[in-house]
């Protein structure tokens, strides 16, 4: 007799060798990935780099040119009618019925959803300070982001699916969004693109960094703060450059005596100080410094861009 598969087993997203071209174009490139059910799942990288393309793939949106996807343990080709129920999808470029007033848009969405939760609804309008009587069309793209989320998360959905949700939004209202998502940590799986890095490494558990349609890291944000490290040291100026530099090595460069790269695999200072007493005999008074978010993503950006070490010389090792 077989064991039935709890719930919490199945994962919330999960895709292999997921792929979509265009033509010659590859937009997405064999991703495989997993966010499990309670988790913040942030996926950051620059214009281009398939974001969009992987969420509407997930989504029903577009079709996979091959490679799998699954949400909420049903494959995304499947996505439509009740499978939406319990899931809450908002993009940046959401598409609402803008003749509407605010209260009209819920009294119109809330028969859709067996989940409504009413007291909740009244606490997100009330939170984010939404006018029932105001039309869409007549409320600030803010206020219609705050619309937006407020019916997206009025049915408690399992997963919530956000494509760019704060882009252009004033610091105040991005806040008051945040803190709603917040507050449903736990309840819901919520996946998410974004640029805000900022806002985005003070609440998400998981982190993905996709470039030119491949994901090149997913990981816990623990694990991905703790392997980056900002590293600086002295040299005798007149040493040598070495004849080749560590792959995990980020943008080295070397101006006169200082040495600066940012670590993408460090695992201990005593580690770190062996590989750069190997690489620069001379090395001394050497400095670690965590890096945030924000610094990961570009010391990756300028790495998978051709950016080469400098030196002085203007060559790379």
């Amino acid at each position: 007799m077989s064991t039935p598969i709890s719930k919490l087993s199945i994962p919330s997203i999960s895709t292999d060798a997921l792929t979509r071209r265009y033509g010659a174009h590859t937009a997405l490139n064999r991703v495989t990935l997993k966010v499990e059910p309670g988790s913040v799942y942030a996926l950051v990288g620059p214009n281009g780099a398939g974001k969009t393309t992987l969420i509407q793939l997930l989504m029903n949106l577009q079709s996979a040119t091959s490679g799998s996807a699954a949400v909420l343990g049903t494959p995304s080709s499947e996505i439509r009618g009740k499978a939406l129920n319990r899931i809450g999808y908002i993009s940046e470029s959401q598409e609402m019925p803008y003749e509407m007033t605010v209260g009209a848009f819920l009294n119109f969405l809330r028969p859709f959803y067996p989940g409504w939760d009413r007291a909740l609804e009244a606490q997100l309008m009330a939170d984010f300070g939404l006018p029932l009587d105001r039309k869409l069309k007549h409320l600030s793209r803010g206020m219609r982001m705050k619309a937006a989320f407020a019916s997206a998360l009025s049915y408690r959905p399992e997963l919530l699916v956000l494509d760019e949700p704060f882009s252009g939004l004033d610091p105040l209202v991005r806040d008051e969004l945040i803190q709603g998502l917040l507050d449903r940590i736990g309840e819901t799986t919520i996946f998410l693109s974004s640029h805000d890095l900022a806002e985005i490494e003070s609440f998400a558990s998981h982190v993905g960094y996709p470039e030119q349609g491949s994901l090149l890291f997913s990981e816990e944000m623990t694990t991905l703060s703790a392997r980056f490290r900002q590293i600086e040291f002295e040299v005798d100026p007149a040493s040598g450059q070495p004849a080749k530099l560590p792959k995990a090595w980020l943008g080295v460069e070397r101006l006169g005596a200082m040495v600066r790269f940012t670590h993408s695999a460090f695992g201990s200072d005593g580690e770190a100080m062996a590989q750069i007493a190997e690489v620069f005999p001379t090395a001394a008074n050497v400095e670690f410094a965590p890096l945030s978010l924000r610094s990961i993503f570009l010391a990756n950006a300028r790495a998978h861009s051709g950016t080469r070490a400098r030196f002085d010389s203007g060559e790379a090792a």
